[in-house]
């Protein structure tokens, strides 16, 4: 058995932002961030370069939200990233906010043509960059359904133009909402908000064509009898011309976003935890801090969450006015999680990893799979997920030279770890180590099915439960992916940046979408909010003139580039 000491761990040494304390804060600042995801880095970048001074609020010890790495033991694995759809090209949406926020300090490396490879019980098939390659990773497969994985590549253009009018719609007035809806009825297509299963099974009834082209359920937590297509199908066309990966890791986003907040004279703060947001005459005015500090903004935007933000944060009575009560019956948490986090002594080359993501399904009968094991959790994983980050990361090497990592993921209940949510990480007695332990075994059987070359190898191994994800990002069912990605989820017109409470405003993936360009996005349209007319001539620098920039690709293709 690999070596897991959880009970007697130490925090990582991989730190990112500033450790909090009171007498470190400089002075009135014109806006407050709860949370350092990237929805709230970049609200908080934007804002900084429209010439306000932000201050970043983040409860953890490190920045970054779900983009946020760890080092232990003489490794290092990121918690949420693993792969970046969009980024081959400097005129994706995607990549001119990446480099908008980051000064163009954040650079990419592509994965390998084939990005994706799923396991559909005994079938494999490898999805590959470009629609050509999308296609025919496909039709491989399924010869006789060209006709409707072609209808299938149309819909998500489909989708993707009408997703323009759905995000803008999140800037419109709220009095103009009812007028909206029915313009939006007219503007978005038919399969817009049905479920993702609903919209295949009107293309074909082929269940294993439909298992296949809905293999990334898992990257948004939802199976296809429950996803809007929505989502499944921003998911699939934001793969399509392959995955990228942050040189450096994940905590490079943080890290190039971190100075262009500062240079506006604000700051990301670390282990500062807060309690309240403040509201005086109906109004938000700043925050409270755990040790009782107040930090007081005109402007306080809140990346912690929607049920975070409403059920926490804000005084009852407030989120009472708001209509909170009536419209939380309409949203629900997504899936809990088990993260595994495998350090091995060899390089990926010397191991055989790849720069591919594997999916791991008992069946291609997605949702039966998690009907089974909702219930009965010793049954197999309805997926396992495995990520190379170590193989992905040109620079790896250079950090943490002769070693290779893995990320193991895979759903889970929350009911499984409830009897120990009161207590505190690392001392959860004796009962709770075991039950990981038996979870952790059953995991890397899965891995060593799919890669038998591994057996023996592994040097360190750490898991994480939805109580652990509850314990350092406040999601308290260890979700992922923030509210359920199901059509009733997103024809909440109240999900806006701009709340019911004078200067509260609410960023990240709740806002819009999950996913790293999701939430980003989600940042964006917040500051659009915040800006009024304003954030014309910011949505003209980020993508008008990035346009006639035209600058050069800041693609990493090998350990000797500059990783800058």
């Amino acid at each position: 058995m690999p070596s897991n000491h959880n009970a007697r761990l130490k925090p990582s040494t991989l730190r990112i932002g500033r450790r909090y304390r009171a007498n470190r804060l400089d002075g009135r600042y014109d806006a407050i961030v709860i949370g350092s995801g990237i929805g709230g880095l970049t609200t908080a970048a934007c804002l900084s370069k429209a010439g306000k001074k932000v201050l970043v609020l983040e409860q953890h010890y490190t920045a970054g939200g779900y983009t946020h790495s760890y080092a232990r033991n003489g490794y290092e694995w990121d918690v949420g990233v693993h792969y970046i759809g969009d980024m081959g090209s400097p005129n994706t949406l995607g990549r001119k906010l990446f480099d908008y926020i980051t000064d163009g300090q954040l650079k990419w490396a592509p994965m390998d043509d084939n990005y994706d490879r799923f396991f559909l019980g005994d079938k494999v098939i490898n999805l590959r960059a470009g629609k050509a390659g999308f296609r025919q990773s496909l039709l491989e497969h399924f010869p006789d359904e060209a006709n409707a994985i072609d209808r299938y590549i149309t819909l998500l253009s489909k989708v993707s133009t009408g997703m323009q009018f759905y995000t803008l719609s999140k800037l419109a007035p709220r009095l103009a909402a009812p007028l909206l809806g029915k313009a939006l009825n007219v503007a978005l297509p038919d399969c817009f908000n049905k479920t993702t299963y609903e919209v295949l099974s009107e293309l074909t009834d082929n269940q294993e064509l439909i298992g296949a082209i809905t293999g990334q359920w898992g990257d948004c937590g939802v199976t296809p009898r429950q996803s809007s297509f929505m989502i499944h199908a921003l998911i699939a066309k934001h793969y399509v011309h392959g995955g990228y990966y942050p040189v450096g890791g994940a905590s490079e986003m943080a890290n190039t976003i971190i100075p262009v907040i500062q240079q506006g004279g604000g700051d990301v703060f670390t282990y500062a935890d807060v309690t309240d947001i403040l509201i005086e005459k109906g109004k938000a005015v700043g925050v409270r801090m755990a040790d009782g500090h107040e930090v007081r903004a005109s402007k306080v935007i809140s990346n912690a969450g929607v049920i975070n933000t409403f059920e926490t944060l804000l005084p009852a009575d407030t989120a009472k006015k708001c209509g909170y009560a009536e419209q939380r019956e309409h949203i629900n948490p997504s899936f809990p999680h088990i993260g595994l986090y495998i350090g091995l002594k060899e390089t990926p080359q010397a191991l055989g990893l790849p720069k591919t993501n594997f999916w791991i399904y008992p069946s291609a009968d997605h949702d039966a799979n998690v009907d089974r094991f909702m219930r009965d959790t010793e049954s197999e994983f309805p997926v396992v997920y495995l990520s190379f980050p170590a193989a992905k990361d040109p620079t790896y090497q250079s950090r943490y030279p002769g070693t290779a990592t893995i990320e193991v993921v895979a759903p889970t209940t929350y009911e499984m770890f409830e009897p120990w949510k009161d207590t505190t990480w690392g001392k959860r007695g004796d009962d709770y180590e075991a039950l990981k332990t038996r979870v952790t075994e059953r995991l890397l059987e899965a891995m060593y099915q799919k890669l038998p070359q591994l057996r023996g190898k592994v040097d360190y191994c750490e898991t994480s439960t939805p109580l652990s994800t509850a314990w350092f990002c406040r999601y308290s069912r260890g979700e992922l992916y923030g509210l359920d990605h199901t059509p009733e989820r997103f024809n909440q017109d109240w999900l806006r940046p701009k709340t019911k409470v004078p200067g509260l405003y609410l960023t990240g993936q709740d806002v819009l979408t999950c996913g790293v360009v999701g939430a980003m996005i989600g940042g964006l349209i917040t500051t659009l909010a915040i800006q009024g007319v304003r954030g014309t001539s910011l949505v003209k620098k980020i993508f008008i003139d990035k346009a006639r920039a035209e600058p050069d690709l800041q693609i990493v293709t090998s350990p000797s580039a500059d990783a800058g």
